[in-house]
Parts: structure tokens; C-alpha cells; sequence
């Protein structure tokens, strides 16, 4: 009498089922890749109109109509490579750094990765760049927001060096990460009367007066000592040089509402299984 695994294994193909994951798993990759540029635009006007196209001409037997759409496709194909070059080498750059490459530091909308803020953030406290960051979370920080520049930039090295170095007029204040992007700079935060900051610097007071009013995640970079500090729920986290880097990158994941390995194709698989897979 056969087990019901060898029964469903006898009613499956397992081959068929593995190839159909592989294909789902680079059409979903190309698709995240593309999405919100010209040649995702047009793969996704294309491939809808190609399936309601070839949908009509097999319901209605239209055979000579078929083999003309089918020649379109394969022209229309070779002529979006020529066309959209730069956007295709761009999507196969950063479909392989889902896996083996160099991560992205930007996704496509110039949002940072929790990756590349840790990494500027240690750049900073390495040259004792004085800095007070504060990560939105489900509290809006738009009240504070108003009292400095805004920016809506795109995070990068160079910008925040710019902007934090003395004596340039936007080094004084905090600066507000908004969905990975640096939303406004030089703005005033509340600062705490907690006895025990008695002894800390203004920026440490403010980021921990921001953590009691808000859920934010404030990280502080001393300019003294190059230190990094983190606060939050009034709370004031310090770290050491052996520590800081990983402890950094754990709050800056937290703060941005990301898994830490999402850039790794183990995760994007992860996320794609269903919810009952996954406990």
C-alpha cells in the first residue's frame, strides 16, 4: 500500500514545479529591478499587451494574427536592448548583487540602505565629524521638520560631508531620515532635562529629548572623541570601537523597518514563500 507521499509524488512533477520556481524567481527579480524606470514601464505596458493580445487570437483561432504578433515581439524585443541600454545594464547590475555582487547602496527611488548609512556614519565618527541623526518611524518628525532646510536628498558621502562640516551653515542641528533619504538638515530638537545628561553635550541631550517625544531613533557622532551613541525611548545607548559597528547596523535596520539581509537572494526567496512556510 503506498504512502501519500508516494502517491503525491506520483501525481507531481517535481521537475515542472522547480522550473516554474526558478522562472517566477528571475521574472519577479527583473520586475523589482525595473520597477520605476522607462524600461520597466514599457516591460510592464508590453507584457500586458502581449497577453491580451495573445489571449484574444487563441480564443478566436486567429492563426495568421498569432505568427504577425509573434514577429513583433521578437523586433520589439531586440529593439528595447538597443533603446534602453543603460536601464538593462543597470537591472542585470543589480540583479546580481542580490546574491554574489556589490550590494546597491540606493534602491531605484534613492533610498539608502541601512548598509550604506552605517558605513557613512563610521566615516564620520573616524574623522570626528560632529552629527545627530534621527530615523522617522511611525511618529511624524514633519513639526521638527519645519524649523530646519528642507532637503529631500538623496543620502550620500559627499552631501552629509558638506553639510556637517564646520563652519558651513548647515552643520548646527539634526538631520531627519525620512524613508532612507535625508528629508531636512539643521533642525531643533527638544532637549531632555534628564539629570543624568548633566555631563553630555548638547547634541547627546537633544537626541535623547527627541527619543522622549517620539519613537525616532536618534544615533549622536561626538566630535570630541569620534564616539557614536544611540538613543531611544529616552534612553542613551554608547558604544565601544569593537562594538559600535555591529550594534550601529542593528539600529540603523531597525530604524529603517528593514531586514538586515534583504539584499541577499536567500531573503528575497524567504519572502516570496508562503506565511504557513515560514514559521
Amino acid at each position: 500500500m503506498m504512502t501519500w507521499l508516494e502517491t503525491l509524488y506520483d501525481k507531481t512533477d517535481f521537475s515542472a514545479i522547480i522550473q516554474i520556481a526558478i522562472l517566477y524567481l528571475v521574472i519577479y527579480s527583473i520586475l523589482k529591478a525595473a520597477k520605476g524606470s522607462r524600461f520597466g514601464q514599457l516591460l510592464m505596458g508590453v507584457g500586458i499587451l502581449a497577453s491580451l493580445l495573445v489571449a484574444f487570437t487563441y480564443l478566436f483561432n486567429f492563426d495568421v494574427l498569432s505568427r504577425i504578433i509573434q514577429f513583433l515581439l521578437v523586433y520589439l524585443a531586440i529593439s528595447s536592448v538597443v533603446l534602453f541600454q543603460p536601464e538593462i545594464r543597470r537591472i542585470l547590475a543589480q540583479m546580481g548583487a542580490l546574491g554574489f555582487g556589490e550590494k546597491p547602496k540606493h534602491d531605484t527611488n534613492g533610498a539608502a540602505t541601512a548598509e550604506f548609512i552605517t558605513e557613512v556614519i563610521l566615516s564620520l565618527a573616524k574623522q570626528r565629524v560632529g552629527a545627530l541623526f534621527a530615523f522617522e518611524n511611525g511618529i511624524s518628525l514633519r513639526s521638527y521638520e519645519e524649523t530646519g532646510i528642507t532637503t529631500n536628498a538623496t543620502i550620500s558621502h559627499e552631501l552629509i560631508m558638506s553639510i556637517l562640516t564646520p563652519p558651513m551653515p548647515l552643520h548646527d542641528g539634526g538631520c531627519i531620515i525620512r524613508e532612507g533619504r535625508l528629508s531636512a538638515a539643521h533642525c531643533i530638537f527638544p532637549v531632555s532635562n534628564n539629570p543624568n545628561l548633566i555631563s553630555s553635550g548638547m547634541r547627546h541631550r537633544a537626541a535623547v529629548g527627541l527619543s522622549e517625544e517620539t519613537d525616532a531613533v536618534v544615533i549622536v557622532v561626538s566630535e570630541e572623541s569620534g564616539a557614536v551613541s544611540v538613543a531611544n525611548n529616552g534612553k542613551l545607548y554608547r558604544y565601544k570601537n569593537d562594538t559600535r559597528e555591529q550594534s550601529l547596523k542593528r539600529w540603523v535596520t531597525k530604524a529603517m523597518g528593514v531586514d538586515n539581509e534583504s539584499g541577499k537572494l536567500s531573503s528575497l526567496i524567504y519572502s516570496l514563500l508562503p506565511q504557513n512556510l515560514k514559521k
